[in-house]
């Protein structure tokens, strides 16, 4: 059976540190695949937040998510201090991918994940190009 490779740039835009609840664990008492989507989830809204944006909010765009890989490379455990190193990567007309190198405080590689964003209008529901001000500060960060 093919395996998921998510590919993770060199560069770094921005990193968030998100510590592992008691909540976050399954019953393998380890992280579990649903608490690691939500954890991708704030590490992108602190992502956004440092470049002045939201999901809502990206100069008069706001964010769908299109697709989601992950990729598991080992386990998090109650206590665990997850440091999300994030990136942009293909950069198009009407959004972007991040990628999220998901590692413990001891540097030990938990995930590598790829979230797909495209811009949306919410009231139309339907897609929308990519802001020329949201490209210009993604393509500075990428």
């Amino acid at each position: 059976m093919a395996r998921i490779k998510v590919a993770i740039p060199a560069h770094v835009a921005f990193e968030a540190t998100i510590p592992l609840r008691i909540t976050d664990l399954n019953y393998g008492a380890h992280l579990g695949n649903d608490a690691l989507l939500s954890i991708l989830h704030e590490g992108r809204l602190q992502l956004l937040r440092h470049l002045g944006y939201t999901e809502l909010e990206m100069g008069g765009a706001s964010l769908i998510m299109a697709d989601v890989a992950i990729e598991y490379k080992g386990e998090g455990f109650y206590g665990d201090i997850l440091s999300l190193r994030m990136a942009f990567a293909d950069v198009n007309r009407y959004g972007f991918d991040i990628t999220y190198h998901v590692l413990n405080q001891n540097g030990k590689e938990i995930a590598r994940a790829k979230t797909g964003m495209l811009c949306f209008n919410y009231q139309e529901r339907k897609l929308m190009v990519l802001p020329d001000e949201v490209k210009a500060r993604i393509e500075t960060n990428a």
